[in-house]
């Protein structure tokens, strides 16, 4: 009898512990399962939240400028060159040496002046800084229309202050859906044509050119 007892003991306690067992071993495949499902929402939600710039790279046929398509497999500088409203900045570019690094890896954002915008500044004013000995004074004042990275206009905010390549700040403002940057002291320029999407940064046409604070300031 006591042999029996012993036995049926022995087994009772043998189940129990196989059936524990058991049990962990759900347990652990359920909390890696779990662990595992964890991690890859996370993943998930880390993509969606911090887009990648090959996601902000635009359509893939381009925008149009001057009835040339403005395409993402070009530089900002070899979309440039094909738009006649801005061959005026496009010459200034490459009067400053600037081309290079326009043509470089970037990204940069460009806020490009029209022929018309450059037209505005005061008699004479723009021949004279395409002067040689006036290079380091057309350098500033043309990287103070670029800002280092890539912003579209969605990412830019009212009372937003952006810093120039330049080192100097400019200030945005929406108004009524239009996009306007400043040098905080002048009228702003008005973005007619945003998001110019190129494989090097984006480009944002302006109305205006955007002069930056004298030296001494």
């Amino acid at each position: 009898m006591t042999n029996v007892f012993k036995s049926t003991s022995f087994s009772l306690l043998t189940a129990g512990l196989f059936a524990l067992g058991l049990a962990s071993c759900g347990d652990n495949t359920s909390t890696e399962k779990s662990a595992a499902t964890t991690a890859a929402d996370l993943a998930v939600a880390d993509s969606a939240a911090m887009p990648t710039d090959s996601a902000r790279m635009g359509k893939s046929d381009g925008v149009m400028v001057d009835g040339v398509a403005m395409t993402p497999d070009k530089t900002i500088i070899q979309n440039a060159v094909q738009a006649s409203s801005v061959s005026t900045l496009v010459k200034a570019v490459q009067a400053a040496g600037l081309d290079g690094t326009l043509s470089g890896a970037g990204p940069f954002t460009v806020f490009a002046p029209t022929n018309a915008a450059f037209d505005k500044l005061p008699k004479g004013a723009m021949a004279g800084l395409l002067k040689p000995e006036s290079k380091d004074k057309l350098k500033g004042v043309l990287t103070y229309h670029v800002i280092a990275g890539r912003l579209l206009a969605a990412d830019l905010r009212d009372g937003q202050q952006l810093t120039t390549v330049n080192g100097e700040k400019i200030k945005v403002s929406v108004k009524g859906g239009k996009v306007m940057i400043s040098n905080g002291k002048d009228a702003p320029v008005t973005v007619t044509t945003p998001d110019v999407i190129s494989s090097n940064g984006v480009t944002h046409i302006v109305d205006g050119v955007l002069l930056p604070p004298p030296a001494s300031e």
